[in-house]
């Protein structure tokens, strides 16, 4: 009889008591660090949480305490004598064709400039791209009383001209990020391009924008906030009430109508909304350009 030979079992191996633990520690850690992130962020919404809701409020609500935050019955008449009391909708074509101007301007020349850095040799080109960074440490406000005297000779105060113009000019911090995301291209891309012919704006305009969607979407949310937002330009240059923007147009309705707490909440509410729209529909390509850009220096 044949006997079958005994296989020897294997010696057993312990889990460690702590190698149990990560999981349960990591998904901890996780959501830990989840529930920091949504409490901030509620943090935050408070006072636009607010805002709105003091828009639909009528004026026994507004102040009434313990707070109402869901107004009964909705008055949505507020946002409707906003136009009432305040030419609003020229406010907005204001602001938007000086924004649409500044998100142009930045795109166009901005990427250009960053272009030449990033792919053109030039005697001097270092040292003048350090010039043009170290731009960015001179602070907006002390350029004011220089560029005010330069357009008064030149009779561009009171027009868009000063709010417009200069966004064509360059912005040092928009070439810098855009000459960041640049370097990532490969250079195999322009050296194919340039056997077949195509020259330098031809690479650019066929290669290389198309390839900076999301660093181009970046800089245009900049730009057009900025614009949207900026109060100290129009407050300088800006003198007719027929060409104010939204942000002078509501410092005075809320000047002149600073009782109305409902009308003045609903202004406010429409003036934010479109940098919320802008952002939620590029918000993709806007993370994308800040996790992309800076990756070579």
């Amino acid at each position: 009889m044949i006997r079958e030979p005994a296989i020897e079992a294997l010696p057993s191996r312990e889990i460690h008591p702590s190698a149990r633990g990560r999981p349960l520690r990591r998904l901890l850690g996780r959501g830990s660090v989840q529930l920091t992130l949504v409490l901030g962020s509620l943090v935050f919404a408070l006072p636009f949480v607010w805002m709105v809701s003091t828009s639909l409020k009528a004026d026994r609500q507004i102040f009434a305490f313990p707070p109402i935050w869901v107004p009964d019955p909705f008055i949505w008449g507020n946002f409707s004598a906003v136009f009432i009391y305040a030419p609003m909708h020229l406010y907005f074509f204001n602001t938007l064709t000086i924004a649409l101007a500044h998100v142009l301007g930045a795109i166009f020349t901005c990427s250009l400039a960053a272009y030449a850095f990033s792919r053109l040799r030039a005697p001097g080109r270092d040292i003048i791209f350090m010039v043009m960074v170290s731009q960015m440490m001179v602070p907006y406000i002390v350029t004011l009383v220089p560029l005010y005297l330069l357009f008064a000779k030149i009779n561009w105060v009171d027009t868009f001209y000063p709010l417009t113009v200069p966004a064509f000019l360059g912005t040092p911090f928009y070439i810098f990020m855009l000459r960041q995301f640049f370097l990532t291209i490969p250079m195999e891309l322009e050296e194919a391009a340039i056997i077949d012919g195509a020259g330098r704006l031809r690479i650019w305009w066929s290669i290389v924008m198309p390839l900076a969607k999301p660093a181009l979407a970046t800089v245009a949310i900049f730009s057009f906030m900025f614009a949207w937002n900026d109060f100290t330009g129009p407050l300088i240059f800006l003198n007719t009430r027929e060409k104010f923007t939204l942000s002078l147009g509501l410092q005075a309705f809320m000047f002149e109508r600073r009782t109305m707490w409902g009308p003045l909440m609903a202004a406010s509410t429409m003036m934010i909304a479109p940098i919320l729209i802008v952002f939620f529909l590029a918000q993709k390509h806007f993370i994308q350009g800040i996790a992309l850009t800076g990756i070579k220096a």
